[in-house]
């Protein structure tokens, strides 16, 4: 069973990582929205290209925009954070309880 409990180990090790990058990514594209950069940038459009989906669903589906403030932002780094509480400690556990 210890192959079982290093393996969800892995996951949730690696999940941890990408949450966090990706809420990095976030961060960027939300001060990238204070300013105007140039467009054709590689890194510019990555950056939108990783955020603004996420984005759109969130604006489609709740009204996060306050006084011309767009909170989509905040509300995807709240959600990086719950899955990194609950799905990431809960591999954590699951693996302790296997091992």
């Amino acid at each position: 069973m210890f192959i079982l409990a290093n393996f969800f180990k892995a996951v949730a090790v690696v999940l941890d990582y990408g949450l966090t990058f990706y809420m990095w990514i976030v961060v960027a594209g939300a001060v990238l929205s204070w300013v105007s950069p140039d467009p054709y940038n590689p890194i510019v459009r990555f950056i939108n290209n990783a955020t603004e989906p996420v984005f759109y669903q969130i604006r489609k589906r709740l009204p996060v925009n306050f006084g011309g403030l767009d909170l989509s932002p905040v509300i995807v780094i709240l959600a990086i954070i719950f899955l990194q509480t609950f799905v990431v400690n809960s591999l954590h556990g699951l693996a302790h309880t296997l091992a």
